[in-house]
């Protein structure tokens, strides 16, 4: 038998239409038997048996053996679609002939044998092909041998990059595929975990406040009264460090007890319960309900350990540290928002983490926080008038004499009022009140308001309208039952006294 054999590679696959039964074999074989044919149908090779007769879909016949150019084979029955036929050449490697030393020499049979070995050098080449190898290029991969084989372990390449090795558990890349959808969703936060980890210090000091921020969270209502536009302005506005300072000098027990003669008992509750720089400070840190939210989010240990493991530039080569984490990637996944939140407000949380000691005695004075919150309109109402407790601050030493004055300054407020009207009501005798719609000084002299006049000259300056006698600054006043008489010479002069009625006069000389 004499062929020539075709420089193509002994390996053909096709995909079936449904019920095709025929496929080309496009390389050369000796005997029907050199061939070898697997169908795959749902990922499972099932390999053909060649019979010349076939019946069933299972077995197959064949043309073309010891054809140049190759031939066909034909399945017993129609194929069905998509299933896949790979039909491949293998040739025994082994000489089946021997030439004898003298005689005739068989030529054909020679060409036989060398067709055969090109036929045997195509195999070897053909698997080769589907075998990993170097390149031709390669400088470090020469005389490479396999390790004796590990349970459950996969081949790596070692640390040195020189050898091969079975190392890594197959367990634990198991593990990193069950949650390569969350390792995904860590990479596409990966700035974001490499700022968390940046601030891990300030999170685990978050973390060790986590009993006070609750507290604090516990109260987010009432601190989210603190946080409004106007009530945040308010408490800025008291934080600065003249309002502290004034604050302060009011908050002593001297000065606290004099204001309450001067303020109503709301608002000096309130400046009480902020009177402190620790509170104001505090507070205007923790104005913002999103802050509390996301330190509730952050307080756990395992989220600050996790954000930690997860910075390190290492753990994304190290399948096996990620596998040991796997549930704490899933947690970090299933929060990457929080993570990204976070991540954007970590001078915040940096913020925090430096007051923590003042958060927990935010935490320990919650009570207080209440009643600033309850009280906000107040706390306003003080803020609102800011430069009036300046004012109160600078003028200390006046506020301490009226306090202790005040008996005399309330015996004042009791006996002299200012209205549009005579008043009516709590009337004493000798109660003085100035009458804004008529404009005269009245005193009360037990029974009825009399006007008060100015005494200039009690001789000629008494008013024609003026009936009732007195004494105004010390003199005696004229009026209709009291009159004055000079003597003719400007010597003596001559006080007269008449009843009611004018019945009963009497006079008086004077010298």
């Amino acid at each position: 038998m004499s062929i020539t054999i075709s420089d193509t590679t002994p390996r053909v696959q096709y995909t079936a239409t449904s019920s095709q039964t025929t496929f080309s074999v496009p390389f050369e074989f000796f005997n029907n038997a050199d061939l070898v044919v697997v169908k795959t149908a749902s990922s499972t090779d099932t390999t053909l048996s060649y019979n010349a007769s076939p019946s069933s879909a299972t077995q197959y016949s064949v043309t073309g053996a010891g054809v140049s150019g190759g031939g066909s084979i034909t399945l017993g029955g129609g194929a069905t679609a998509d299933d896949v036929y790979t039909i491949y050449r293998n040739l025994a490697i082994a000489r089946t002939t021997d030439f004898s030393a003298s005689g005739s020499f068989p030529v054909e049979t020679l060409n036989t044998e060398l067709d055969k070995v090109v036929a045997m050098s195509q195999q070897l080449e053909r698997d080769l092909k589907f075998s990993p190898r170097a390149s031709a290029t390669t400088s470090n991969t020469f005389d490479l041998t396999f390790p004796n084989l590990v349970a459950n372990k996969i081949l790596s390449v070692n640390s040195a990059g020189n050898a091969l090795e079975f190392d890594q558990s197959i367990t634990d890349v198991s593990t990193v595929a069950g949650i390569s959808s969350n390792i995904t969703t860590v990479s596409g936060i990966a700035s974001n975990v490499t700022t968390v980890a940046g601030i891990a210090s300030n999170i685990t000091a978050v973390a060790n406040d986590s009993t006070d921020i609750g507290a604090v969270a516990g109260k987010a209502t009432e601190i989210g009264r603190l946080g409004t536009a106007d009530a945040v302005a308010d408490l800025a506005l008291l934080g600065t460090s003249d309002v502290v300072a004034d604050l302060a000098l009011l908050g002593t027990s001297d000065v606290v007890a004099d204001m309450a003669l001067l303020a109503n008992a709301d608002v000096i509750s309130d400046m009480n319960t902020l009177a402190t720089s620790d509170i104001i400070s505090d507070l205007n840190t923790l104005a913002t309900s999103d802050i509390v939210t996301d330190l509730n989010i952050l307080a756990t240990s395992d989220n600050v350990t996790n954000m930690a493991t997860l910075g390190a530039s290492g753990v994304v080569t190290n399948i096996g540290t990620v596998a040991g984490i796997s549930s704490n990637v899933t947690t970090v996944a299933g929060i990457s928002s929080n993570v990204t939140t976070v991540a954007g407000i970590s001078s915040n949380v940096t913020a925090v983490a430096n007051d923590s000691t003042d958060i927990g005695n935010v935490a320990g004075s919650i009570s207080n926080v209440n009643t600033v919150a309850g009280s906000i309109s107040n706390v306003n109402t003080v803020a609102s008038a800011n430069s009036n407790i300046s004012t109160v601050a600078g003028a200390i030493a006046n506020v301490n004499t009226v306090a202790s004055n005040v008996s005399g300054v309330n015996s004042f407020a009791d006996r002299y009022r200012v209205d549009s009207s005579d008043p009516s009501s709590s009337l004493d005798a000798g109660d003085l009140a100035f009458n804004t719609s008529s404009n005269v000084l009245k005193y009360y002299d037990g029974s009825a308001w009399q006007t008060i006049t100015a005494d200039t000259d009690v001789k000629t300056k008494v008013s024609s309208n003026d009936t009732t006698a007195g004494f105004l600054n010390g003199k005696l006043v004229a009026g209709t039952n009291v009159t004055f008489t000079e003597g003719s010479d400007g010597g003596n002069e001559t006080l007269t006294i008449a009843s009611a009625d004018n019945s009963i006069p009497f006079a008086i000389a004077l010298g």
